[in-house]
């Protein structure tokens, strides 16, 4: 059953985020936590850390500070990134909403609800997300939520 799992999740990632990602996010070693009623994946799991969400509402992966380590490795840049202004670095890494305004490149793929790493201008992790705004919007707005942070590495 493992197996099956595995394989599930890693031809998720590598739909959601790429070829080669669910390699990457998910080694042999991954242990999943299962719904008793549903017997759907919820969590997987890596030596104890939490690596990925599966969202019953959507069936996309949501990236842990983990996951988002894992995929920063395997991803050029700025491939799944949002770059902000190295002066806001400090709130975005305790969880605060990057905003439109701060924004100052991001990978020009990024659609609204996409996935995100949010990184500063040295490419140093500071937290994953949901992309509210697309890559175009987050670079032309001045106003608004550009991603909404779910974690961030010191929350």
């Amino acid at each position: 059953m493992e197996d099956r799992y595995l394989k599930t999740v890693r031809v998720l990632a590598d739909y959601q985020f790429g070829r080669g990602a669910g390699k990457a996010l998910f080694p042999e070693s991954c242990q999943f936590i299962v719904s008793r009623k549903t017997g759907k994946i919820r969590q997987i799991m890596d030596d104890g850390r939490r690596i990925a969400t599966i969202k019953p509402e959507s069936g996309w992966l949501s990236i842990s500070i983990e996951g988002a380590r894992r995929l920063k490795d395997l991803l050029p840049y700025p491939q799944l990134r949002v770059v902000v202004d190295s002066r806001v670095a400090e709130f975005i890494a305790e969880g605060k909403n990057v905003f439109a305004k701060h924004v100052v490149d991001v990978d020009s793929t990024i659609r609204a609800n996409d996935e995100v790493i949010v990184v500063d201008e040295s490419d140093n992790l500071l937290a994953t997300g949901k992309a509210v705004l697309s890559a175009f919007e987050m670079l032309e707005f001045q106003r608004g939520v550009a991603v909404d942070v779910r974690q961030g590495v010191r929350k």
